[in-house]
């Protein structure tokens, strides 16, 4: 049985979320996975609204839009607002609880709030939640190990930015091994 993950990643512009789902694109390339990676964002940019979509399967994939995805990230309450109704039932609801004081309203989803940005900051690599999430995308995915998500990092950080690779690494990790509660 083939299996097709459609992950919307939201949030305001600057908080990585692009960033993010190539991350995990590139993640499903290493992984042998069909992907596609499908970014929407506001003329604004930094602080105007941004999502991701990205496409992970097993099979080729026929569109790269994606109106009820099986999981979402909100990094912010606008995001968490607008997309909550669309995620498919039984899917999963991944919240930044630092920016998102408000609960997931459905009932029929799996939610998890990680408090991303506040975790960033207590370990002095404030700007990398991003990352935090792509450590707990990947663990709830469950379609490709850590290494994986580290290599892809490792090749998708430009050049000029080489040594923020050990922090990345490490947000990774934090999102992976975190539990709530």
């Amino acid at each position: 049985m083939s299996i097709t993950h459609e992950l919307m990643i939201a949030g305001f512009g600057g908080q990585g979320v692009l960033f993010a789902g190539k991350i995990l694109s590139y993640a499903g390339l290493l992984a042998g996975k069909e992907v596609s990676w499908l970014p929407s964002y506001g003329p604004e940019m930094r602080g105007g609204t941004a999502n991701i979509n990205v496409m992970i399967s097993d099979t080729m994939i026929g569109s790269p839009i994606i109106d009820n995805p099986t999981m979402l990230v909100a990094m912010n309450q606008p995001s968490l607002e607008k997309f909550e109704k669309d995620v498919k039932k039984d899917g999963i609801i991944i919240v930044d609880s630092t920016l998102i004081p408000i609960k997931v309203k459905r009932t029929d989803v799996k939610a998890f709030y990680i408090p991303s940005t506040k975790l960033a900051e207590d370990e002095g690599i404030k700007g990398l939640a991003n990352m935090i999430m792509v450590g707990k995308i990947t663990k709830e995915l469950g379609i490709f190990d850590l290494e994986v998500v580290k290599v892809a990092t490792s090749k998708s950080i430009p050049e000029r930015k080489q040594d923020l690779l050990a922090y990345n690494l490490k947000a990774i990790e934090i999102g992976y091994n975190f539990i709530e509660g």
